[in-house]
């Protein structure tokens, strides 16, 4: 009989399930709604219903019958961590081995097909994650945007919000910045913006959504906004280098990757990859697969199965 292994990679936006055989093909991939919480009522009702569904559309790709089958090892990844799933996630799987781990760890085993290397991830906060050779791990940042997550996507439109506010207020430099987030956001003047990022209508993901206007106005020549990512990007090389430090000896190779909607935008993936080999001598490269792939990846090596993925279309491989 064939043995079937499950990756999961559960966060804000959504949850992707992908199942392999012990060859390392993919035989089917599925998609739900977020997951990231499970301790109210609510919290634990969206996260059955989100792994449910994800789990039957993956089993559907693949033939298989959901609630039937078994695997031989299950690695699942949240943002938030597993102390408010593993009990959940025991009703809902059979498998042999259920590992629930957090979300950096299996971002790192896709970026770099499980070998040994630091990832840095800036979506709407930031974190850096490795680990070496000898299994050890380390991070730094993550601690959340009040006291954390420099860089990340919040981080960049609270700085645009910043000088878009000294723009007005006549403290600060004349910007692009401060009309291209009126206009996105439909308010008349950056005070009643900043009012509105204290409501509940814009949750801190959706303020985050709104750093692709810097990159814009970096584009279009505004010097505070290209200065704005480059800060972004020094405060990722810095969180990167310190987890380096932490597992590799002076002068080691160390693969350095990244992940996360922050790097989609040209200035500062090319400022922290410049800052990154300034100080190491080592390049930044692109991420092979994305975390529910890594999650695969990683129910295979601790069930120590040896194999590489298989039947994963190129052009999507970092979507998974």
């Amino acid at each position: 009989m064939s043995k079937y292994f499950l990756g999961v990679d559960g966060g804000q936006s959504r949850t992707a399930a992908l199942i392999g055989d012990e060859h390392g093909r993919v035989l089917g991939i599925g998609f739900a709604g977020p997951c990231n919480h499970a301790v109210a009522a609510e919290g634990r009702s969206k996260f059955t219903a989100a792994m449910n569904t994800c789990l039957e559309a993956a089993c559907a790709d693949a033939g298989l019958k959901a609630g039937v089958i078994r695997f031989g090892c299950a690695c699942l990844g949240f943002s938030g961590g597993p102390r408010d799933k593993e009990e959940i996630l025991n009703v809902i799987l059979s498998s042999d081995r259920i590992v629930v781990t957090h979300d950096a760890l299996i971002a790192l085993a896709g970026a770099t097909v499980g070998e040994p290397g630091v990832i840095t991830i800036a979506g709407t906060g930031s974190i850096a994650f490795g680990r070496n050779a000898a299994g050890q791990t380390s991070r730094a940042g993550g601690w959340g945007y009040i006291f954390g997550d420099e860089g990340g996507g919040f981080w960049i439109v609270r700085q645009a919000l910043r000088a878009a506010l000294g723009a007005e207020e006549g403290w600060g430099r004349s910007t692009l910045l401060r009309d291209a987030l009126l206009q996105a956001t439909g308010v008349v003047d950056a005070n009643e913006l900043l009012h509105r990022f204290y409501t509940v209508e814009y949750p801190r993901s959706r303020i985050a959504g709104l750093a692709p206007l810097v990159d814009e106005a970096a584009d279009r020549g505004d010097p505070y906004a290209r200065e704005i990512l480059q800060d972004a990007a020094e405060e990722l090389a810095r969180i990167a280098l310190a987890v380096s430090s932490h597992l590799f000896r002076s002068g080691e190779p160390v693969r350095f990757t990244h992940a996360g909607g922050v790097f989609r935008s040209n200035i500062v993936l090319k400022a922290f990859a410049d800052s990154i080999q300034r100080e190491t001598g080592q390049t930044v490269q692109t991420p092979v697969y994305g975390p529910a792939a890594g999650a695969l990846l990683e129910a295979y090596r601790i069930a120590r199965v040896e194999c590489s993925l298989a039947d994963v279309p190129e052009e999507k491989a970092t979507q998974y």
